[in-house]
């Protein structure tokens, strides 16, 4: 039977701390990202819906609302 030395278990219980950090700042990144694409979405549907009720108002019913640069 191998008994573990004080060093060993240092750095197993090292080892496994940083690994528990890592998952969480994983986590953490992972729920931004998500987040961030959520909001991106919401905003960009906000911005259409301006778009759009803004062309209604001009009287341009029947068109698209143009996005991007060139109008």
């Amino acid at each position: 039977m191998m008994n573990l030395e004080p060093q060993q278990i240092f750095q197993l219980v090292s080892l496994l701390a940083v690994l528990a950090l890592f998952s969480f700042s994983l986590r953490g990144h992972i729920d931004y990202a998500r987040w961030f694409k959520r909001w991106e979405a919401d905003r960009k549907a906000r911005r259409d819906a301006e778009l759009a009720a803004e062309a209604r108002a001009n009287g341009e019913a029947g068109d698209e609302p143009k996005t991007g640069p060139w109008g």
